[in-house]
């Protein structure tokens, strides 16, 4: 086995006890991506070309200098027995949404292109603090505002390790194809709909939406502030909590990061089940999506595989000890996504009036009129399609004559989905759960071009993800098996506020129970370029 194929734990063990350098693991990652990642996502990048189609794409801007210098500070430090930190020559790539002092910092975005950022986001600074080594800036859907990374304005787009004829789900799409592939060990995304789970389901990882407010958000180019959450993806469920364990905590740069006491996550792993109430709920196995022409709601089941391997994973927890609670209702979960269209495209269009040519970034070459004609030339420019969209509904369904109508409306559906999952969780509920075990998609992977450019339907493959945003609370995607066609499936659990510990310690125990399963032993196709 490759050094770059190692657990992150492992990682960290090799290098604390010299069986391995961390240069040694640098060497071994950037092998990796020399041989499966292709040429690194670029503006007007041109036609794809065969070998393209045969490549990950996952990268954007690589950071071999840094890295480097990284891996030979912690070499120094193991050789002189200073502490080198919990992510002691860890491989780690960042989603190019967070700023990174002296790196291109691009959102996937025309308009950010140019933009070399003066200073580090909290979350990436308390990586290195901790001995990671930064790799690189990894694509994404641009401003994050898509399913698929497909809106990236930097091409080739990232494809699925699984199948490279697939897409790696988004908006952290590049970070789930980064450690899918073995490129790094781990990497750093951000969830507002589900951006964090649904690519690790897609890409067959585990990727962790932490509490609103646990991740300090400083340092990450917003996209909607009440629901970005800064989060782990990783291939193992202990490599999430040594993450979460360095990222999370409060932070005086960041108002609404919050105060509330970290505990120790890995400590937490190996408690087992007994005696947890793990629910289940019927509005998780069916996708409900509105008819345009009537304005109700059709349902349709979600695939039998993957309501099969969610009740094969409550019937293993329910060996090691769990109670399964079945029935837990859930109704307001169908209108997330609706809820999510008006209130993300609110606060899209709020943050993104900062793009103006003006102080950083693109600015048009054409000579403008005025102030407000460089505005509108710049934007029109550097702009894609998806953040035009945003910006435009955002401004519509805000305006004085449609925000009772449409945010307004949003907002109190908000509350009620909230009040869902206060009610599940209540301990003096009707029903009382400590976690719902859910599918965390309606599908898997979908192929490269099929969904792109229908928006709507885009977004509905986030309709089993964004409740937890609009709640706040926590939850992650865990492998789960493969489809018939041998593409990852994922299985969530979500839990209550600031509950991380709980989740983390089902999902390593599901994860022990199943490691002699047949299709733990299956490979990506990229494991074979």
């Amino acid at each position: 086995m490759e050094l770059c194929d190692l657990s992150a734990y492992e990682i960290a063990q090799h290098v604390r006890s010299q069986k391995a350098t961390a240069v040694q693991v640098l060497e071994s990652c950037l092998e990796r991506i020399q041989k499966v990642d292709g040429r690194p996502g670029a503006l007007d990048a041109g036609e794809l070309t065969a070998e393209d189609r045969l490549r990950v794409h996952a990268f954007i801007t690589l950071t071999e200098e840094r890295a480097r210098a990284q891996a030979e500070e912690v070499d120094r430090k193991v050789a002189a027995g200073e502490d080198p930190g919990l992510l002691a020559g860890v491989p780690v790539s960042i989603k190019d949404i967070f700023c990174v002092q002296g790196t291109p910092s691009t959102a996937a975005s025309r308009i950010l292109a140019n933009f070399v950022s003066p200073y580090t986001a909290t979350s990436v600074a308390r990586m290195e603090e901790q001995g990671a080594l930064v790799l690189g800036k990894v694509n994404l859907d641009e401003f994050t505002y898509g399913s698929s990374n497909e809106s990236s304005a930097f091409q080739p787009c990232p494809r699925n390790p699984w199948n490279l004829n697939h897409v790696v789900g988004g908006s952290s799409g590049g970070s789930a194809a980064s450690v899918a592939a073995g490129e790094v060990a781990l990497s750093l995304g951000t969830d507002t709909a589900g951006s964090i789970r649904q690519p690790a389901a897609f890409c067959g990882v585990v990727g962790l939406k932490p509490t609103y407010g646990r991740v300090s958000r400083y340092g990450l180019i917003a996209f909607g502030s009440s629901l970005d959450c800064p989060g782990p993806m990783a291939r193992d469920v202990t490599d999430a909590a040594m993450m979460l364990q360095t990222i999370a905590g409060p932070d005086p740069k960041d108002a609404t990061s919050a105060t509330v006491p970290v505990p120790d996550y890995i400590e937490a792993l190996e408690e087992g089940v007994q005696g947890l109430r793990i629910g289940l709920s019927p509005d998780y196995f069916r996708i409900a999506i509105p008819d345009a022409r009537t304005g109700k709601y059709h349902t349709e089941p979600v695939p039998a595989e993957f309501e099969q391997a969610v009740l094969r994973a409550a019937q293993v927890l329910a060996e090691m000890g769990a109670e399964i609670i079945e029935d837990v209702p859930m109704p307001n979960a169908r209108y997330g996504i609706p809820a999510y269209f008006v209130i993300s495209r609110v606060e899209a269009a709020s943050n993104l009036h900062r793009f103006d040519g003006v102080k950083y970034g693109y600015r048009t070459q054409r000579t403008p009129a005025d102030l407000r004609d460089l505005y509108r030339k710049t934007r029109a420019e550097g702009f894609g399609l998806q953040p035009k969209l945003r910006i435009l509904m955002g401004m519509y369904v805000s305006a004085a004559q449609y925000s009772e109508q449409y945010y307004q409306r949003a907002l109190r559906v908000r509350t009620l989905i909230r009040r869902d999952f206060d009610q599940a969780f209540d301990p003096d509920g009707a029903v009382y759960v400590d976690a719902l075990l859910t599918p965390t998609t309606p599908t898997p992977a979908f192929p490269l071009e099929a969904v792109y450019g229908d928006s709507v339907m885009m977004q509905y493959a986030d309709q089993l993800t964004v409740p937890a945003n609009h709640a706040g609370i926590p939850g992650v995607s865990l492998p789960g098996g493969l489809t018939a066609e041998g593409l990852p499936i994922g299985i969530q659990l979500l839990g209550p506020d600031f509950r991380e510990d709980t989740l983390l310690r089902i999902g390593r125990a599901y994860e022990v129970a199943t490691q002699d399963d047949p299709w733990r032993q299956e490979e990506p196709q990229s494991a074979h370029l």
